[in-house]
């Protein structure tokens, strides 16, 4: 049936109670609650594993029916198929089990008993189907944590909200259900936000929520895109708006929280420095009071959060942080004084301007040398403190005169961002008179994952200058 001969989905809710196809399929579920009935004894309620057992019942007989195995003859053939297929199960049913089991299944209708073979109703199918359809859902669902079962849910509701009302079948208010899944997922995130920087393993769920929010977000698109033709968009404008709200915040949370994370890992792994801009601390510090427009700016219990992951000795402090302000420390007695002061306030002349003798300069010579070797060790120190040149000094330390190529690859490693690293490091020691490198015609070539630009760069040879010692 074509798609625009469909005014509205088939729902049980809106059909006419009295047709036939209605009863038939109010039967088929009073046909799984009768099942379910009789199945149901104190053991089964308390132990799920009866409730497989079930289902691998139905479905070796379902495997039988479709012609995917031998054909199941008797109970006899069932119990022993279910001992050689499902040999994880210690302890299997008996074969007066299964014989109940089949007579409770016939007598329901979802199985007819041949001659020579037990093979599947119509109905059974289904509802088995459906039955095995919501234990695989539910084992994915609680395979989640408490924020990805939300957003597990969530895009459960569009694929079935796709498979069902796009073919003209009723899969329920799916779209509703997925934006409440999607908004319980962001209060989730936005109450554990703290808990899941201050755990340092948090990094692939953050991943997976970022990944999670970005499929739902083009997921709802699509779902609210079917609506967009049809008279009903006007009824779910405030439903579509609504979901786009919450996929907006919710994309923008994850994201977020996700680049706050890295940074803070980049922060670990990057050197300090030593100075401090008092330009970019004010900036930083006005960003963290104003969220809303920084969102990926950490705030004070953002940065106290991950500091309890304590990647650092005595980095996690015990105790709670609560923020405080304290009065200023000005006592009354403080302020009495301040006013008996003003209030008796006399001005001083000032004394006589008294004769001063010319002071008399002489001339002084002095070394520079001292002075400029002090600027250039203080020179040297601050480079050494931004980029490392010790891997590069120890190589020639104990390896003497070096052609620039080897320097590079056997001092670090053969990759790019280790070259990268150490000709920095090459050109600090250069620029500050610790190295001296000299041409050469003929080089040898080394196994690395980079190339020059320009072979002639390499022809170079490194040493270090000879100290005064020496």
């Amino acid at each position: 049936m074509d798609k625009m001969d469909i005014k509205a989905p088939i729902s049980i809710f809106t059909s006419d109670y009295q047709t036939a196809e209605f009863m038939k399929s109010m039967r088929d579920l009073a046909s799984l609650a009768g099942v379910l009935k009789e199945l149901s004894t104190e053991k089964m309620y308390d132990s799920p594993i009866e409730i497989i057992r079930f289902l691998n019942v139905i479905q070796l007989i379902n495997e039988a029916s479709l012609g995917i195995k031998d054909a199941i003859d008797n109970e006899e053939v069932l119990y022993y198929r279910y001992q050689s297929t499902y040999v994880q199960d210690n302890d299997p049913p008996t074969l007066a089990h299964i014989t109940r089991m089949l007579t409770i299944l016939e007598r329901n209708n979802w199985i007819i008993k041949q001659s020579r073979q037990i093979k599947m109703r119509d109905r059974g199918k289904n509802l088995m189907d459906g039955l095995i359809r919501m234990g695989n859902d539910a084992l994915a669902y609680y395979l989640q944590d408490d924020i990805g079962r939300s957003l597990f849910q969530a895009r459960r509701d569009a694929e079935i909200s796709a498979a069902y009302d796009d073919h003209g079948i009723s899969g329920g208010n799916k779209i509703a259900s997925m934006i409440y899944n999607v908004e319980e997922a962001i209060k989730q995130l936005e109450e554990r936000q703290l808990e899941l920087l201050a755990d340092r393993n948090a990094l692939p769920q953050l991943e997976k929520i970022n990944q999670l929010m970005l499929e739902l977000e083009t997921k709802l698109n699509e779902r609210l895109q079917q609506f967009g033709t049809v008279e009903e968009s006007t009824k779910m404008s405030d439903l579509m708006r609504r979901g786009t709200a919450a996929i907006s915040k919710g994309t923008s949370l994850s994201l977020s929280l996700l680049t706050k994370y890295i940074r803070f890992v980049n922060m670990q792994l990057t050197p300090t420095a030593n100075t401090i801009s008092p330009e970019k601390v004010r900036q930083f510090i006005l960003a963290m009071h104003s969220p809303e427009a920084n969102p990926n700016i950490p705030t004070a219990h953002d940065i106290l959060s991950f500091m309890e992951q304590n990647q650092y000795e005595e980095e996690a402090m015990d105790g709670l942080w609560v923020p405080v302000k304290f009065a200023a420390p000005i006592g009354p007695h403080d302020i009495t004084d301040a006013k008996h002061y003003l209030q008796t306030y006399e001005p001083k002349l000032e004394k006589p301007i008294s004769h001063q003798l010319e002071p008399e300069y002489e001339e002084a010579e002095m070394d520079v040398r001292p002075i400029k070797e002090a600027l250039e060790e203080v020179s040297w120190k601050m480079t050494q403190s931004l980029i490392d040149t010790e891997q590069i000094e120890n190589y020639l330390s104990e390896y003497g005169e070096t052609e620039l190529e080897e320097l590079i690859v056997e001092s670090s490693s053969n990759r790019w961002h280790d070259a990268i690293l150490s000709l920095l490091a090459v050109s600090a020691l250069t620029s500050n008179n610790k190295v001296e490198q000299q041409p050469i015609e003929q080089t040898k070539d080394y196994d690395k994952q980079w190339e020059w630009i320009d072979d002639d760069d390499k022809r170079f040879t490194v040493r270090q200058y000879p100290h005064d010692d020496e």
